[in-house]
């Protein structure tokens, strides 16, 4: 199952209908918004056409139908989504990843910091897609896909492109 990765599109639909038309998001089965901001998830499952995840960033409005993590299961995974700021990201990773751990999942997926990254922390692979719009560490916009098999080891893919 080919599962997309993107956060912090801060209202960018250009930004989102350039990585929907990027190769790489060809074939994506379900979406994973890791936040800021929530509507825009909306927008992304409209556009994609298939189902998407997402959580409320520091950036979103609080909304009742927008949690701050979600535990997703998928293709014999669980992955913990959450946008990471409430978990202090921006000073490290081992809450988030400890968090994951706890509930079971053997993925952690977070935004916030507009940095992509991909590591694995006490078992847990912790995921961030960067920014779709407002990258801090390229120039470009990114996300991620993530191939996941019942059994086998998340296969994952960041990709890197000019967001509009």
């Amino acid at each position: 199952m080919k599962i997309g990765i993107v956060s912090d599109s801060h209202g960018s639909m250009g930004a989102v209908e350039a990585m929907l038309a990027h190769p790489a998001a060809k074939g994506v089965a379900v979406w994973l918004h890791a936040g800021d901001f929530a509507p825009d998830a909306d927008a992304l499952a409209r556009l994609a056409g298939v189902p998407v995840y997402c959580v409320a960033g520091n950036g979103d409005w609080p909304s009742p139908r927008v949690k701050d993590e979600e535990l997703v299961a998928l293709a014999g995974h669980r992955i913990l989504l959450a946008h990471g700021h409430t978990y202090g990201v921006q000073y490290g990773r081992e809450r988030f990843a400890k968090a994951a751990r706890q509930a079971g999942a053997d993925i952690a997926v977070y935004g916030h910091t507009h940095c992509a990254e991909n590591c694995m922390m006490d078992g847990v692979l912790v995921l961030n897609p960067g920014s779709v719009a407002r990258p801090r560490d390229a120039m470009e916009g990114s996300f991620m896909t993530m191939e996941l098999t019942e059994g086998n080891a998340p296969g994952v893919q960041l990709i890197r492109f000019e967001p509009r």
